[in-house]
């Protein structure tokens, strides 16, 4: 080995690599942010080792203590990353033998970067999913306050983007809700196959050392230990599964985004948001545009093209470990990134929106929002739901063509499309009567939405 090839591996070398595939085959720029949990899992390895008398106490504790001011030293900002070493392990293990000699040597024994990148990755992952959950709740509390305080007001139902049926603001916001308990509970999931440990697979094969890998997985918090040591070292289903349940969190986002677009328009007016939430126009004085939810609606490409990145890298891969692995983190990192900032960004803004009730109410008096509940008034005077729905039919036609709400309509204009028609009717034409007569569970009366809102309460009080 010449003085100028890699220490780590450059034995078998003549000549060191060339400078530009030096730069090109280095990850030192992006996987540096793994630092904490490289040492965590050093310092484990390092206790394991020394309780099956691989190193001694006092090695053990040299090894502790200089990973320990390694860790200070990147916190500070003080720490030098060089790309000649290639990754964080590497530039970790050469700071820690030049600060304790020989010593810092021995670290390595028994494993291999591939088991131990992947046992970073999954103690990361597995901390920055706790954090996602955490803004999830979060942003469902502040969903929860908002329903809380519009659990009366009536606006718009929408199938196809056409008035459909009045519904309560707070049930529709608890509809945001439910989606949201799903990403958790996806989340928990995920989580159980992050906390899986991969360190001992070495290389691939396993080590000829007497670990013992249960002792690792204690220290380090896992559930437990991976079973092959093939599939330990080159296993990245977590990290697909993580970008596929972050995936699904965006197009939920993207979905609210959406309607939040929509409703801060002058064709909607239903809502008003915070101004720290949106910006301006440099040339139109008047304009207050939602960048937030725009910007998140169009964050979701990208976190949908971290997981096809990702199944795209594993699918031609034979076992075990390979070099394609090293692009894992980059869309990874950034599936985490954008879904915990945009998550963020939704649990501060959502609790400062402000209903324009007046408008919602108008809108939901559009649209013949309330022909289904003629229908079914028809129904229960005892005629079949199919001829009830053809006269009311005729009745929205006689609408259109005289400009007038089913409800705006005299008794005797009503009679023309059915004599089962009476007085009693007008109770079901209005839109309090039509939400209030939904009162079933999952239903938007307001009494079923303030206790579904308890139930979400208690929901996120046993998290």
């Amino acid at each position: 080995m010449t003085k100028e090839t890699n220490q780590s591996w450059g034995g078998r070398f003549n000549e060191p690599v060339d400078a530009f595939v030096a730069r090109f085959t280095a990850s030192v720029d992006f996987d540096k942010r793994l630092y904490k949990h490289d040492i965590m899992g050093s310092i484990a390895h390092a206790k394991m080792l020394t309780e099956v008398g691989v190193l001694t106490a006092v090695e053990r504790d040299a090894i502790i203590e200089g990973l320990s001011q390694i860790q200070q030293e990147i916190e500070a900002g003080h720490f030098e990353w060089r790309v000649d070493l290639e990754d964080v392990h590497m530039n970790i293990e050469a700071k820690l033998t030049e600060r304790i000699g020989v010593t810092g040597k021995k670290l390595h024994t028994g494993r291999s970067r591939n088991d131990q990148v992947a046992t970073d990755i999954r103690l990361w992952l597995r901390d920055e999913i706790d954090r996602i959950k955490a803004e999830v709740t979060r942003l469902q509390q502040g969903i929860l306050e908002l329903a809380e305080r519009e659990a009366n007001t009536i606006m718009p139902g929408f199938t196809h983007l056409q008035t459909a049926q009045p519904v309560t603001f707070g049930h529709h916001l608890l509809a945001w809700f439910e989606m949201l308990s799903r990403d958790y509970e996806r989340l928990v999931d995920c989580r159980k196959r992050v906390n899986r440990m991969p360190l001992g697979s070495a290389a691939l094969a396993g080590t000829t050392y007497p670990i013992d890998r249960l002792i690792t997985c204690d220290l380090l918090g896992f559930e437990s230990v991976s079973g092959n040591s093939l599939d330990g070292v080159s296993d990245r289903d977590f990290a697909i599964e993580f970008c596929s349940a972050a995936s699904l969190i965006m197009m939920h986002l993207s979905r609210f985004s959406e309607e939040l677009v929509l409703w801060t328009s002058a064709q909607f007016r239903f809502i008003e948001l915070p101004d720290r939430f949106c910006t301006g126009s440099s040339i139109m004085p008047q304009k207050k545009n939602p960048d937030v939810p725009e910007l998140i609606r169009g964050k979701s490409g990208r976190v949908f093209g971290d997981l096809t990145g990702l199944l795209t890298l594993m699918k031609g891969q034979p076992l075990a470990y390979n070099k394609d692995n090293q692009e894992d983190k980059e869309p990874l990192f950034d599936a985490v990134d954008t879904v915990a900032d945009s998550l963020r960004a939704f649990a501060d803004m959502v609790p400062a929106i402000q209903a324009r009730r007046d408008n919602m109410r108008e809108a939901a008096l559009r649209g013949f929002s309330t022909a289904t509940d003629l229908a079914d008034y028809l129904v229960r005077k005892g005629l079949p739901f199919r001829d009830c729905h053809e006269i009311v039919g005729h009745a929205v036609r006689y609408g259109v063509e005289h400009d007038k709400d089913l409800a705006e309509m005299s008794l005797s204009e009503l009679k023309q499309f059915s004599d089962k028609i009476e007085q009693d009717v007008f109770a079901v034409l209005t839109l309090e009567g039509s939400v209030n007569a939904r009162d079933h569970l999952g239903g938007t009366a307001p009494a079923q939405v303030k206790a579904a809102i308890e139930q979400g309460k208690q929901l996120l009080a046993n998290r």
